[in-house]
């Protein structure tokens, strides 16, 4: 991989882990509801689960979507009903001083795992073994793996710790109902290029 792939290929990692998307509002209300400290397994179920991923379908993976398009017609249909419950769990996590006492955020598992029915994230994983590893050699499969690994994690704590700093603003239940209900919706909205593809 020359430089200005390797540039390219950081730049794209970068891009599609900072900007909106599932796990993003997820861990913006885990960061808002449980605070930073206990959203550190869901951020890290999400960095090193997704680099997981990107290993795997670099390795082949996408050829069974290429032989049995009904998987992926069964993986989009997995996907929606999952987000849908994650929106549902959202809107109606318990006020502030309750979530201490009795909300449980994501687990490292739950979160890892849930990057298998995660249309952002499959979008991200294809694209970049295919556009990035376009030969599909171990070495350059590796590194694109390695890249996400690196700069994911930053890119979530992110949206953690943005999370938090709102949870000042929501010391009030009824803005927290009100927060958790936006988060909920902006998750729903993100099935708009799953479902409606241009």
């Amino acid at each position: 991989m020359t430089y200005d792939i390797l540039m390219a290929l950081i730049v794209f990692a970068f891009v599609t882990s900072i900007t909106p998307g599932p796990n993003n509002l997820m861990l913006m209300a885990s960061g808002a509801n449980f605070g930073f400290r206990r959203s550190i397994p869901h951020m890290l179920g999400i960095g090193l689960g997704f680099t997981i991923m990107v290993l795997l379908v670099g390795a082949g993976l996408v050829q069974v979507f290429d032989r049995y398009p009904v998987s992926y017609t069964a993986l989009k249909i997995v996907s929606v009903a999952y987000l849908l419950y994650l929106a549902w769990k959202i809107a109606h996590a318990a006020p502030a001083k309750r979530s201490e006492a009795s909300g449980i955020p994501m687990t490292f598992l739950q979160a890892a795992a849930f990057q298998w029915v995660n249309p952002k994230a499959w979008a991200m994983a294809l694209t970049a073994t295919t556009a990035y590893a376009p030969n599909q050699t171990l070495h350059a499969i590796l590194l694109v793996a390695l890249v996400f690994g690196a700069v994911n994690l930053p890119s979530v704590s992110t949206w953690t710790v943005l999370g938090q700093q709102m949870a000042r603003v929501l010391t009030n239940p009824r803005r927290l109902v009100a927060f958790n209900w936006t988060m909920a919706a902006l998750l729903l909205a993100s099935l708009y290029p799953v479902l409606w593809p241009h």
